[in-house]
């Protein structure tokens, strides 16, 4: 990558990894709610629904964040969203029918009544530190309740949102990612968050070749930022951000 492009793309960041980027973006919600327990479980909720149209998925997310009244660790533990979820297979939200999502939920509650919390059963399964194994530990264990495409595992696939889930989670001195897991996860092996924008962006800047948005075009883009953002690499996520949102309006 020659150096005129790694500047750009330390400018893009920093220009928009601001506050002002919270807004529309499913990362609004772990700002909503108060303490690492509550950010880690609305975060990672929000995460698992986070495709598609922005304008369906966030008021889907945000009904579950009001009938909590932002407590949504301690909601999850309760069993209370069996309350406003009915055991039937009726769509919940494109792909995922209400019996999917109580599947899920009961899953999390699971975990949270074994292990403390989310971020407490990563760190558990997770002594490398490294993000790759907390991505692989996350889906095995819904892998193993037989929850299916919910938690797209690593290697596998581009694992899109648990990618943006750990970026939430372990960037730290962030305006908005939280950073409650820095201190387990090393930061600097997290993963770019792939989707088809960021796969266009990345292309038009020549930083991949590779036309499928698969784990190898994770890999791979993810190491181009490494170029750049060396202890940061996620920082890119914004990057390529800022540098789709220029084009458009350019």
């Amino acid at each position: 990558m020659d150096s005129q492009t790694k500047q750009i793309l330390r400018d893009l960041a920093d220009r928009y990894e601001t506050a002002d980027f919270i807004n529309g973006d499913p990362s609004w919600f772990m700002h909503q709610v108060e303490g690492r327990r509550n950010q880690e479980t609305i975060g990672f909720i929000a995460s698992v629904l986070s495709y598609g149209r922005r304008d369906i998925f966030m008021p889907k997310v945000n009904a579950l964040l009001e009938n909590c009244n932002g407590e949504p660790y301690q909601w999850v533990r309760d069993g209370k969203y069996k309350d406003i979820i009915p055991d039937n297979t009726a769509c919940f939200y494109r792909l995922y029918n209400n019996k999917m999502m109580l599947a899920l939920l009961n899953g999390v509650q699971q975990m949270i009544v074994d292990y403390g919390s989310i971020g407490e059963y990563v760190k558990h399964e997770t002594p490398s530190h490294n993000a790759l194994d907390a991505l692989k530990a996350i889906a095995v264990y819904f892998q193993q309740r037989n929850i299916k495409g919910m938690v797209p595992a690593p290697l596998s696939s581009a694992a899109k949102r648990p990618c943006m889930f750990l970026r939430w989670m372990v960037r730290d001195a962030s305006p908005v990612d939280i950073g409650v897991w820095a201190d387990f996860i090393d930061k600097r092996t997290l993963y770019i968050p792939l989707d088809t924008h960021v796969l266009q962006e990345a292309h038009s800047l020549g930083l991949v070749s590779g036309k499928t948005a698969g784990w190898g075009t994770v890999a791979k883009l993810t190491d181009a930022m490494r170029e750049v953002f060396p202890d940061d690499p996620a920082k890119g996520d914004f990057a390529l951000f800022g540098y789709g949102v220029n084009k458009d309006n350019g």
